[in-house]
């Protein structure tokens, strides 16, 4: 039988790129063919092996009037491969590939890896950005939601009939980490002592993920164990600030920021304890990631968290900017031991049952051949 040639369009790297990454590594090769057409941001390298073509447009983040061209350009490539399903990964990739497709024949699914509208920003850009989505919402035949707070996001504003709506949890590569090669990174590599108490995160130094909330509670967690470290992996245009409110505090030399790495896990083996404080959520890969490596969890009570960690069973949960609150969950670990292996334990089974990268993939393929049999 001749495979199911599904046409992938998106724009935004980071944590899309690796989702799309381990979609592709366990869909079945057999039954699919993938086509990535992406933005400049992504590279040709980290396909081999997983699409079956690779082109690359302009497409930019910002709204304007290049967004005409890229339009044209993914129309022009719909055309060129006759796909059976065209794949729209995040807002303005799913905007741009569902224009471009009108009135082509073939099956549309959008996935906006987090809705735009539920960022912090403006009233009147979350405004824009629904309207956006809802004048889009015709034009694809499926949306995917990463979790139940974004199907329930979508339905509150309206976006589209529920029918439309499919959650398919986001996942991590369980075998591919469990297979591969740990330690790495040495506590000795970050001048960090073996017996040091050592408090991360994962994610960009911005607003969303609270880098700020982060150093606050660091600072509380500090004064109550002098010898705890804390690692902060990612980048992002807060890290002078957070620098700064360290050395401020008097815990410059107990504060490592990576930066932007390859193999942020390596780091992660490192926690005693891994936050995820943000201020809004699509999902919240790190949640599973740090599961993955045996770390309990501090996380904000926001928007997807809550379906992914239940307070006092696999994580626990504190409030959205609540520094002294997130220190106090740091410290209830820090001084429990039975609570921490409890929290270990019960986040090991749930990111083996809820949460492996091989199961989003095959929920992916039975959507897809759905998706055909309804033409």
């Amino acid at each position: 039988m001749r495979k199911i040639r599904i046409l992938h369009v998106v724009q935004a790297a980071g944590g899309v790129d690796r989702y799309i990454r381990m979609l592709l590594k366990y869909l079945d090769k057999e039954e699919f063919e993938n086509i990535m057409v992406c933005s400049q941001d992504f590279h040709k390298g980290d396909y081999e092996g997983l699409a079956d073509c690779f082109e690359q447009i302009e497409m930019n983040r910002a709204i304007g009037m290049s967004d005409l061209k890229s339009i044209r350009e993914v129309r022009k490539q719909i055309k060129k491969y006759n796909p059976d399903i065209i794949y729209a990964h995040s807002s303005k990739a799913g905007a741009i590939a569902r224009v471009a497709d009108i009135g082509l024949k073939n099956r549309c699914v959008y996935n906006p890896h987090g809705w735009a509208f539920n960022m912090r920003c403006s009233e009147k850009k979350k405004k824009m950005y629904a309207v956006i989505e809802k004048m889009a919402a015709p034009f694809c035949d499926k949306i995917i939601c990463i979790s139940d707070a974004e199907k329930q996001s979508a339905l509150d504003k309206k976006i589209c009939k529920e029918e439309k709506l499919q959650v398919i949890f986001n996942g991590v590569d369980i075998e591919a980490y469990e297979n591969g090669t740990h330690g790495k990174v040495k506590r000795a590599d970050l001048n960090i002592p073996e017996d040091a108490f050592v408090v991360g995160m994962v994610g960009r130094t911005s607003p969303q993920k609270a880098p700020d909330v982060f150093v606050r509670m660091a600072k509380l967690v500090k004064d109550e164990v002098p010898n705890t470290h804390f690692i902060i992996v990612g980048n992002g245009n807060q890290e002078a600030e957070i620098r700064k409110y360290a050395k401020d505090n008097g815990f410059e030399e107990s504060l490592y920021i990576t930066g932007w790495v390859d193999d942020p896990m390596s780091y992660v083996e490192l926690f005693d304890v891994a936050c995820l404080l943000s201020r809004w959520e699509g999902f919240g890969l790190a949640l599973p990631e740090y599961m993955m490596a045996g770390n309990p969890i501090v996380a904000s009570r926001v928007d997807a968290i809550p379906n992914i960690i239940r307070d006092g069973e696999n994580g626990l949960l504190v409030e959205a900017d609540d520094a002294t609150g997130a220190s106090e969950a740091v410290l209830r670990i820090y001084q429990d031991r039975n609570l921490k292996d409890k929290l270990v334990a019960q986040g090991l089974e749930d990111v083996h049952k809820k949460f492996n990268a091989r199961r989003v993939s095959e929920e992916h393929g039975i959507l897809f051949h759905e998706l055909l049999v309804m033409r």
